[in-house]
């Protein structure tokens, strides 16, 4: 049987075809598929924090009236800076005026008794006591001569029950005339009482000319006005706040941390702090303290920073900021993408690129930002780490260089003048 050339010259390029195919699938094969790659390599690599944070003050106060009365005065007004002692609201004095001329003729007038009682008070009672023991001596002594007329016989002795009544009655006086001379002495009821009257006028001035003083509201330190609710003519009342006081002192930034985030943050740690209205304004800040006790409904925890140096003019109390902390840094360090971490069988792999295969290595890490890790065992420098989430352990890859660093600090940012970008912190806080 002759096969027939026709047949032939038909079926050649059909095998060709195939053939071109085949060797096309096969070179695709044997290439892999691309995957992107970062070669690790030794670089600095910062962590950081970064949330939202307010303005304090140390001390903030209110200012009220402890008196009812009218005011006459404004003296201040927000924002104003104010030092210790300052007047900063005057009420009508008209009432306390009065009241004080009163007590303080009250006083004159227990000063004018007292003085009368040691004076002319002495002398009048020294001379009835004279007097007194003058009528006693006289009655005695006509109570002796009646008494011995009467032994004699020349008087009756309804005489003597006379003479002895006499007696009886200047005794009683001259007792009564010494009683008024002791009262009148310094330790005398006299004195006492008018000694007693004299100080409680005297403390009734000393009330009146204080309730004056308060008609004077001021500032009890250095401070500036942040609320003002009073006006001239409004009649204030002991209770209600007139004006909101900051008092001076160093300037502090306090946050509301995720209680997550504690274990990486120390007192004394450094942070830059940048106000929201004023992005262009870059302060240096300290860790001063971190509160013992979590706020359970907001599961966060209360961190106050001072500032380095003097708190520019523009910051104000209550001002939003937005605060980034170093919580650690390796100077030299041995970075790769932290998204090429995976979880095998014995814990955290990576993929390494080993001639035109993707081998599974076992590695250890150490310091972790958002976006990049430290790898300290199962990479060496130099070698091809694979990016790809979907590619298995074993596949033939064909390796795509990936251009990739660790984000910078915020000290370096500063220093280049770039923006914070939340893409290279490691948290937010509440």
């Amino acid at each position: 049987m002759q096969l027939r050339l026709p047949s032939l010259r038909r079926l050649l390029p059909l095998l060709l075809g195939v053939i071109v195919a085949a060797a096309a699938i096969g070179w695709f094969l044997l290439r892999g598929t691309p995957s992107e790659a970062v070669a690790a390599r030794y670089a600095p690599l910062v962590r950081t924090l970064q949330f939202s944070a307010r303005v304090a003050t140390l001390s903030r106060v209110e200012i009220g009236s402890t008196v009812t009365a009218r005011v006459d005065k404004v003296l201040v007004r927000e924002g104003d800076q104010v030092r210790a002692h300052q007047p900063l609201v005057r009420l009508e004095t008209e009432e306390f005026d009065a009241a004080l001329a009163q007590a303080i003729a009250t006083e004159k007038q227990a000063e004018a008794r007292l003085s009368g009682l040691r004076s002319t008070g002495r002398s009048t009672t020294r001379a009835q006591l004279e007097q007194a023991e003058a009528t006693l001596n006289a009655a005695r002594a006509e109570f002796a001569r009646v008494q011995a007329l009467v032994a004699q016989g020349f008087l009756s002795a309804s005489r003597l029950d006379d003479a002895k009544r006499a007696v009886e009655v200047a005794d009683a006086q001259r007792d009564a005339a010494q009683a008024q001379s002791q009262a009148n002495a310094d330790r005398g009821t006299d004195i006492a009482q008018a000694q007693a009257q004299l100080q409680a006028a005297r403390a009734g001035t000393s009330a009146a000319r204080a309730r004056k003083t308060q008609a004077v509201l001021t500032a009890p330190a250095a401070g500036r006005v942040l609320s003002r609710q009073v006006e001239p003519g409004q009649i204030v009342q002991p209770g209600k706040a007139l004006l909101g006081l900051a008092l001076s002192g160093p300037t502090q930034i306090v946050a509301q941390v995720d209680e997550r985030f504690l274990e990486q943050l120390r007192i004394g740690q450094k942070a830059v702090v940048v106000a929201d209205a004023f992005p262009g304004q870059r302060m240096a800040a300290t860790i001063l303290s971190i509160a013992p006790e979590i706020d359970a409904q907001r599961g966060s925890v209360e961190v106050k920073f001072s500032l380095d140096q003097p708190a520019p003019a523009f910051l104000r109390e209550d001002m939003t900021l937005s605060a980034e902390v170093e919580t650690a840094r390796r100077d030299r360090a041995l970075v790769l993408p932290a998204r090429a971490l995976r979880t095998g069988a014995a814990g955290e792999v990576m993929l390494v690129a080993e001639g035109r295969r993707a081998v599974e290595r076992p590695v250890r890490t150490g310091l972790r930002t958002l976006d990049a890790v430290e790898i300290l065992d199962g990479v060496k420098e130099g070698e091809s780490v694979l990016l790809a989430a979907t590619l298995k352990p074993g596949a033939r890859v064909r390796v795509q260089p990936a251009e990739w660093q660790p984000a910078r600090s915020p000290q370096a940012r500063a220093a280049s003048g770039g923006a914070t970008s939340s893409g290279i912190t490691e948290a937010m806080g509440r």
